[in-house]
């Protein structure tokens, strides 16, 4: 803090906190939830569209409900656990590194330093510090090496299970009218648009998007993959195919 700072009273910030935008759950949940939405509005659509009994229809939205919620799990599990295997193993790499050749790796560091503005002697120092403890020097070098921080890898388990409730609850919205009784596309169609805009307005506020605008985005897409499969759904009905 500056001396103007002082004399004005300003006192610097105590405590600053951001949002975790590097952890395992928020994509997954995010992506699950839309593509839960989009996708199980567009298969209801398209079997709707060929003419399907109630019964056909809901029996396809509730299929895919199950199919896409464990294949998004499991994706996402495969997924998040091979980037973090790599990862793992590239600090264990890293960790030999330091072992066999401490000053090389030392040497380095002060690099990182210097590449960062770092007068050279100042590095140089730093980087000596740094070095006297093993896991503070490995943990440096991963965070500048890799860009991973040790102890905070994406979990696969959280990033599955965000994928998996977030799908069913997205693909189970234009599912319900007709769990409830509807006969025709127009309940589940309201509801999905609903979720739809809602869904995208939500995203909006964890980003810098306006909420109409990610909302109005969200509702496009899904309306068109739904135009698009209701349209192959009459077309292959009224071919009797």
């Amino acid at each position: 803090m500056s001396d103007t700072d002082e004399k004005h009273g300003v006192r610097p910030e105590q405590h600053h906190q951001h949002r975790d935008v590097t952890g395992g759950w928020l994509r997954p949940a995010v992506f699950g939830a839309m593509d839960g939405l989009v996708s199980n509005f567009a298969l209801i659509a398209g079997v709707a569209g060929g003419q399907a009994t109630q019964k056909v229809v809901l029996l396809a939205g509730l299929a895919g409900l199950a199919a896409g919620a464990f294949s998004m799990a499991a994706g996402e599990y495969i997924s998040v656990a091979s980037q973090s295997e790599l990862a793992q193993a590239e600090i264990e790499v890293e960790r030999l590194e330091l072992a066999r050749h401490p000053v090389a790796e030392q040497r380095e560091l002060a690099e990182v330093f210097e590449a960062r503005g770092v007068d050279p002697e100042t590095a140089a120092e730093v980087a000596r510090q740094l070095s006297r403890d093993p896991e503070e020097a490995l943990e440096v070098h991963a965070r500048e090496e890799l860009g991973v921080t040790l102890g905070d890898l994406p979990s696969p388990v959280l990033a599955a299970g965000s994928s998996f409730l977030s799908f069913a609850v997205g693909a189970l919205l234009p599912v319900l009218p007709y769990l409830l009784g509807a006969t025709s596309l127009w309940p589940a169609a309201g509801i999905a648009a609903l979720g739809l805009f809602c869904a995208g307005a939500l995203v909006s506020r964890i980003t810098a998007r306006a909420w109409w605008f990610g909302g109005s985005r969200q509702l496009l897409f899904g309306a068109a993959a739904a135009l698009i499969t209701y349209g192959f759904g009459a077309l292959i009905g009224s071919n009797g195919l």
